[in-house]
């Protein structure tokens, strides 16, 4: 039997509202996923089900300007700004919960526990994401998102056609109602979800954190320094996160764990949910639930 995830929201920063779903016990310790730019919490469905089933609370969280959270109306897009609303999320649940972000959600990682609040979490898992990310696999990924994002699509199958293109190692998704959690309808056409400021570098206060390479590396090395257990998940064809560069950033930091899921590119959860939460899970029986 399905569970149904119980839908909640928080006020983050400037009143903007962040919309949750969480699985499982709301009393036990939480691991909350944050998904990439782009991307929204029902693209952790499998996996936090598998938490959950584990007996965690698992919550997936809608940054700011994606799914059904508002759009910034000062447009602050900032790094930061996500890492603030996650505080306000987090004030609602069990002390010291675990964090699992891909992409933009692992910078968001990086920074709340490097940056801002030390000693808020428990551990992290970064899901194909490392402060120095292969440019040519962030330019691909930010032309995927720019490309539709005024003129939007006239049809589902225009969704599902353009999806297919950017990920053709993925089965093209035949249940096209699916796609609508993406999805904005306006008129007779359909948009992404996400705030086109965000993207398009119009926004005031755009995510200009992910290019600080230096200072991400800090935030990293102070995560570590505090002893906070950290896993790094690649998908092994992700052009995000080449070998080349999980091997740098392995050899700069030795203490992190690692785990390459074959048959996965960039969006790991999504193309190989079981290994991808297989690993989460193997992760926090060792490092966190032995820990307590």
């Amino acid at each position: 039997m399905t569970i149904e995830p119980a839908t909640f929201s928080t006020q983050g920063v400037g009143g903007v509202r962040i919309v949750c779903d969480r699985l499982g016990d709301p009393q036990a310790r939480a691991v909350v996923f944050l998904h990439g730019g782009g991307q929204t919490r029902r693209s952790w469905g499998r996996a936090a089900a598998a938490v959950a089933k584990r007996g965690w609370q698992a919550v997936t969280v809608d940054f700011r300007g994606h799914g059904e959270s508002d759009w910034a109306s000062d447009g602050d897009y900032r790094v930061s700004s996500f890492a603030a609303d996650v505080i306000e999320v987090l004030r609602g649940l069990p002390p010291k919960p675990v964090l699992v972000g891909a992409s933009l959600g692992g910078f968001t990682s990086m920074l709340l526990l490097g940056e801002i609040a030390p000693d808020i979490a428990s551990a992290v898992v970064l899901v194909d994401i490392v402060p120095n990310m292969e440019q040519s696999g962030a330019n691909r990924i930010h032309a995927f998102m720019t490309e539709r994002v005024e003129s939007g699509f006239g049809s589902l199958d225009e969704v599902a056609d353009a999806i297919a293109e950017y990920n053709p190692h993925r089965p093209r998704p035949t249940d096209l109602e699916g796609l609508t959690t993406n999805l904005r309808r306006r008129g007779d056409r359909w948009y992404w979800h996400w705030d086109p400021q965000f993207i398009s570098g119009t926004a005031k206060f755009p995510p200009i954190e992910v290019t600080e390479v230096d200072r991400m590396h800090a935030a990293v090395e102070s995560i570590l320094g505090n002893g906070v257990p950290m896993l790094l998940i690649r998908g092994q064809m992700s052009d995000l996160v080449s070998q080349a560069r999980a091997d740098e950033f392995l050899a700069r930091f030795p203490q992190v764990e690692f785990t390459d899921v074959r048959g996965a590119g960039h969006m790991v959860a999504g193309d190989r949910n079981d290994i991808f939460a297989d690993a989460v899970l193997d992760f926090l029986a060792r490092r966190v639930e032995a820990d307590t």
